[in-house]
């Protein structure tokens, strides 16, 4: 697991955790100094799998380019989406059909729950709980069959587009959603029995990894990993898009700041996805699924810029036209990069086992942070 590789100061020496490591969750290289058992620097070591997908972007329509970020944060194909087809519908000032929004908003909070059901599970598997992993893709396999019946895809949806969703729903869409809502409500207390009240995992997690607010904010953390420090920050809430300010639900904080504050947020999100849903599903406006727009896209010339909230945090999407038919400069702003930037922060002063604790609940993707 570890490979120790230089010695620095006096009584420490220096290890290496991945490029290749099962609790890295994906490519990533930390370089660990240690005195004993005891951190005392951390230092990641990113770019193994940098694919220059912003680069990428600017030779790529305003239809084409979307699709890149399903492969930046794969867990939140449609959030991503969304944040670059909203990007597009600003600077085109395209109007959006109510069926539309609604859909997006459905399968956007599908998302997030698939995404922080595989976290959940992930997270206990780390800390050596192996059951929860596999009650948790219980439920995250029904949303992946949705979502495969619904626009063929598991993952990589490739489902929005500029002024809408690319197909209609199936007619099996709200049965499925509904019976979804049934299975994980009479289910979502298995997970606290198995895990949230374990008195194992909460030692392995109170007190552990805290991250201040003030600390939070001047990191830039965003998403779970800053709410779970008490600061408000979820954009579907402070900066609403699409129909979000029309829905009723909580932003989830937690004041504790250390790494079971950051467990407890997300597995409070899932049920407020929950509310979400049930809001819409049963009230899905007929019309059209899609805007009518030109084959070919042409944004004016400006710059142009949208966020969304996705599973970890806030995504932002920065436009830079001249008015042709390709993107002159794109950067993407994901919450990986600020968030991994405090684990160094968070984890001085701990021991080497906390730090797969630690780390799980900042929930990186890997390709998120490298682009």
């Amino acid at each position: 697991m570890f490979e120790e590789v230089a010695t620095s100061k006096e009584g420490e020496q220096i290890i290496n955790v991945g490029p290749q490591h099962p609790a890295t969750h994906g490519v990533l290289h930390l370089i660990i100094t240690l005195n004993g058992e005891t951190i005392v620097n951390l230092e990641p070591n990113l770019g193994y799998i940098h694919r220059s997908i912003e680069k990428m972007c600017e030779s790529l329509s305003y239809r084409q380019f979307i699709y890149t970020t399903s492969r930046m944060d794969y867990l939140a194909a449609h959030i991503n989406n969304h944040a670059c087809a909203l990007t597009v519908e600003k600077a085109m000032q395209i109007e959006i059909p109510e069926r539309a929004e609604v859909i997006r908003i459905l399968v956007s909070e599908l998302t997030r729950i698939a995404s922080h059901e595989l976290w959940w599970g992930a997270m206990a598997m780390d800390l050596g709980a192996l059951s929860p992993f596999f009650y948790a893709f219980r439920e995250r396999e029904v949303i992946t069959d949705i979502m495969e019946e619904t626009c063929g895809a598991r993952l990589t949806m490739n489902y929005m587009v500029p002024g809408g969703v690319m197909a209609d729903i199936h007619p099996n869409f709200v049965k499925r959603v509904k019976d979804f809502i049934i299975q994980f409500k009479s289910r979502i207390d298995e997970y606290d029995q198995l895990v949230t009240g374990n008195i194992i995992f909460q030692n392995r997690m109170k007190n552990v990894g805290i991250l201040s607010k003030e600390d939070a904010i001047s990191y830039g953390t965003t998403g779970p990993t800053a709410r779970g420090s008490g600061v408000s920050c979820d954009i579907r809430k402070i900066y609403p898009y699409s129909i979000y300010g029309k829905l009723q639900f909580d932003e989830v904080l937690e004041t504790a700041g250390d790494s079971f504050a950051r467990y407890l947020v997300r597995v409070k999100e899932m049920k407020q996805s929950i509310s979400i849903i049930e809001q819409l599903i049963d009230n899905i406006p007929e019309g059209d699924f899609q805007a009518k727009t030109k084959a070919v896209l042409k944004l004016p010339k400006g710059e142009f810029y949208q966020r969304v909230e996705t599973p970890r945090g806030e995504l932002g999407v920065y436009i830079v036209s001249e008015g042709g038919t390709t993107p002159y400069r794109i950067k993407f702003r994901s919450p990986g990069f600020s968030n991994l930037s405090a684990l160094n922060h968070m984890i001085k002063g701990h021991k080497i086992g906390d730090l797969v604790a630690v780390m799980g609940t900042l929930d990186l993707v890997i390709p998120d942070i490298d682009r």
